[in-house]
Order: structure tokens, then sequence, then C-alpha cells
């Protein structure tokens, strides 16, 4: 019993890793701007599947790894994905029960959350001004969702994560 609950853990950690590693897998300038939010879309995911146990707290950690990663300032990421997966689990019941075309669009909302607390952020920090290539992994990230959703369902269930 003990072992089933173990191997979902590493099977969630490793979906983590590997949506980590597409957030900042280096891609064409023409493609770059409409990078989907890999590790948030998983991540969102997971906190409407199991919200009891990858939350805000898992959130925070994974930000904070993509802020070194990526070598920006400290927290921002961390933040911003604290508060969408703070939504998410504030309303995961809802959520769930979605037709998927409307889920997608929630999910490009809360994508739009993500990338406007960042800006926020940098704009209080630095001098960055205002693009509306902003919210083009939003628009990528609403048409992947229905396959982020389907394949980690199927890994979901296929490791009885629990």
């Amino acid at each position: 019993m003990s072992m089933h609950i173990a191997n979902g853990r590493w099977v969630v950690w490793l979906s983590f890793f590997v949506a980590m590693l597409f957030q900042i897998m280096p891609l064409p300038e023409l493609v770059e701007a409409w990078r989907p939010d890999w590790l948030l879309l998983v991540m969102i995911y997971w906190a409407m599947a199991l919200p009891h146990r990858y939350n805000i707290l898992s959130a925070w950690i994974l930000g904070v790894m993509l802020d070194i990663m990526l070598g920006a300032h400290l927290g921002v990421r961390a933040l911003s994905m604290s508060l969408v997966i703070y939504v998410v689990v504030l309303h995961f019941q809802r959520l769930r029960n979605f037709p998927m075309w409307q889920q997608a669009l929630m999910i490009a909302c809360l994508i739009c959350l993500h990338h406007l607390v960042i800006f926020w952020i940098q704009f209080v920090v630095g001098n960055v001004t205002f693009n509306v290539d902003l919210f083009l992994p939003a628009i990528s990230s609403l048409i992947i969702w229905p396959w982020v959703f389907w394949v980690l369902r199927r890994v979901r269930r296929l490791y009885k994560v629990r």
C-alpha cells in the first residue's frame, strides 16, 4: 500500500521535472513568445486532481526553482504561481466539473493572471514596458490544455496516484 503512494509521489514530481525541462528548453525566436507555461499547466492539473497534496507550497517551491533556473528575480514566479494555484485550489471542484472547452478558457485566464502578476512585479522592480506578446502563452496554453489534461489523467490512472 505505501509503495503505491510513494510511486505516485515520484510520478507527480517526475512530471514536474519534465515540465520544468520543457519550460526552460531553448526554442527558436519565432515561437519563443508562444511557449506554453508547461510547469504551471502541470501544476494546475495536479492541484485540481489532488488539492490536498499539491497546492500553494508546491507551487512556491517550483516557482523558486524556476526563478533560479531562469535567472530572474527570486520569488517573482513563486508568488505568481502560488496565487494562481490558490485560485485553483479554492475552486477545484467547480473547475473539475466544467466541460473541457470551459476549463481551457479558465486556464487561459489563470495564465493571463500569472503573466500580469509577473509583469507588475517586474514593473515595480525595474524598467519594463507593457507588450501584447505577454498574452501569447495564454493562447498556446489554451490550445495545449486538453492534451496535457488527457496525458496526466492517463498517467494518474496508470500509476494509481492518490
